[in-house]
């Protein structure tokens, strides 16, 4: 029995320096066509005697084998990890990658600075749903159901009494509930705004406001003017004036759509403000009584104002 010499196969083991022929060497010596396992098979021709040593000695064998090739690749194994990991090993040293962080978007800029610049003269930020009643976005804004302001609007409606708002003015009208016609109100509430609109280089479907709202005891259009004029000087620079022209809006009562002096020609008219030295910006108004009542405070003893830039 040369072939089943116990001593060489264990040396031809260790022998084995990486996993695929270990594993080769063990259907070689273990397997159903192994020398070993063809041994067993020849106990029926030996004598009655002999058969239980024999298988005895065969199984030992068997057994230190599948030992030594078990220990022989959990050593490979090993080996293999520290190898990897030692290919992987991260230094420290090293200066680390930069990336490069992205700029913020020009609308999330010029937003954040009108919100800071709000904030800063004491109002207070908040916010609602993008998808709105019909009676938050329009009834209770003196725009009932069949009123023609709602034309000017037109606005993607997900049901009959839901829709994508069209205004962040409904803020408005939830923060009056919530205030419960008692307290005086500061806020604006800047957000994203849908209507239907062919998008071109200036309208889109989808767009950016911000609205502010004063309610007080003895509000008034001087208070409206001193804020946006404050507010145009911080954004558009100290020597910027405004003026009021008439317009109309049905939640404000007067109403007015403000300009700012040309940045550009200061006011002698140019390219920028099609040669009227004027540039429009936002709209404003005091708020209607209607609007005031509905919002459950009493117009007789509160006044308030409100603008959107959009």
């Amino acid at each position: 029995m040369e072939e089943l010499n116990l001593e060489k196969m264990l040396e031809e083991i260790k022998k084995t320096k990486s996993l695929k022929p270990l594993q080769e060497l063990r259907i070689q010596m273990l397997g159903r066509k192994s020398a070993l396992q063809a041994a067993l098979s020849t106990m029926g021709t030996l004598p009655a005697e002999e058969r239980a040593t024999f298988g005895q000695k065969i199984n030992m064998m068997k057994k230190l084998v599948a030992e030594e090739l078990d220990k022989q690749q959990k050593m490979l194994e090993e080996e293999a990890v520290k190898e990897q990991l030692a290919k992987e090993e991260i230094d420290l040293t090293l200066p680390g990658d930069n990336y490069e962080q992205g700029a913020k978007s020009i609308i999330n800029a010029i937003s954040d600075e009108i919100i800071d610049i709000l904030i800063g003269m004491g109002y207070e930020v908040k916010e609602g749903p993008e998808i709105e009643t019909d009676h938050y976005n329009f009834e209770m804004l003196n725009v009932p159901k069949d009123h023609p302001a709602r034309d000017m609007q037109d606005s993607f409606y997900i049901s009959e009494n839901l829709l994508m708002r069209t205004q962040t003015s409904p803020v408005q009208a939830r923060t009056m509930l919530e205030y419960g016609g008692n307290k005086p109100i500061k806020m604006i509430c800047p957000g994203k705004v849908y209507r239907r609109d062919d998008d071109d280089a200036t309208h889109s479907h989808q767009f950016t406001q911000i609205e502010g709202l004063v309610i007080d005891e003895h509000i008034t259009m001087g208070d409206l003017k001193g804020t946006l004029e404050l507010l145009a000087k911080r954004m558009f620079g100290e020597k910027r004036e405004i003026r009021f022209r008439s317009s109309f809006f049905p939640f404000t009562e007067p109403s007015v759509e403000v300009d700012v002096s040309c940045f550009n020609c200061d006011g002698k008219g140019c390219n920028i403000c099609k040669g009227t030295g004027w540039i429009e910006i936002l709209g404003a108004g005091m708020v209607h009584p209607n609007v005031l009542r509905m919002g459950g405070y009493d117009p007789e003893k509160y006044t308030g104002f409100a603008f959107g830039i959009g």
